[in-house]
């Protein structure tokens, strides 16, 4: 019966365990305290750990597929899909003329600013400048440094898609930034660009 007990409880599979354990062993007149056994174990194991020694794994990575759509869903998205690198990255020892050439190349109104190394230090926002981007008297007394502002939070090109939409439900945010562990500006995730990815996955995911 200890067999079954262990068996049901690692493999979250209560059935199995009985049934293994009476053919192995030929007892079948103990099936009822077997399958007492073997449920009574299935029943505590799966309040501390919800997966089996086979999925838990796969749900530590974020890599399971269960019947929970909105989850199986995410599950099938990769970070790389959605980050999106058209952004222009300004310095912040650049004044406030040079800036507005840079933005006048972008189509954003979302700046990233990096340092030599690459490193994310903040974020310039078009709405911010809009007032004084025009004013050239002020090209020279103002740098990027003095104008940037931090932002909200930042996204791990490892992180799962779970990971990225509780963060962005914790923040609010419409965009937040891509950088990997050394805190290199990779690009930008933004909630318009999820949710286009998620129909299409949840699309092809319905279909098969």
């Amino acid at each position: 019966m200890g067999m079954a007990g262990v068996m049901s409880g690692v493999m979250h599979a209560p059935l199995t365990g009985v049934f293994l354990i009476a053919e192995l062993t030929g007892g079948y007149d103990l099936f009822l305290p077997l399958m007492i056994v073997a449920v009574s174990s299935y029943l505590t194991i799966i309040v501390f750990e919800p997966h089996s020694i086979y999925s838990m794994r796969l749900a530590k990575k974020g890599e399971l597929l269960t019947h929970h759509k909105d989850k199986a869903v995410l599950t099938l998205m990769k970070m790389e899909n959605v980050v999106e690198k058209d952004f222009v990255t300004v310095h912040p020892e650049m004044d406030l003329g040079e800036l507005v050439k840079a933005i006048s190349t972008s189509h954003r109104n979302v700046f990233p600013v990096t340092d030599k190394n690459g490193v994310l230090l903040g974020i310039v926002l078009l709405d911010d400048i809009r007032n004084i981007m025009f004013r050239q008297e002020l090209y020279h007394r103002f740098t990027v440094n003095k104008l940037m502002t931090s932002v909200p939070a930042r996204l791990f090109d490892t992180d799962s898609m779970e990971q990225v939409m509780k963060t962005f439900d914790d923040t609010k945010a419409w965009n937040l930034p891509v950088v990997d562990r050394d805190g290199r500006y990779l690009g930008f995730v933004s909630k318009s660009k999820i949710f286009n990815s998620y129909r299409q996955v949840l699309v092809h995911f319905s279909e098969d």
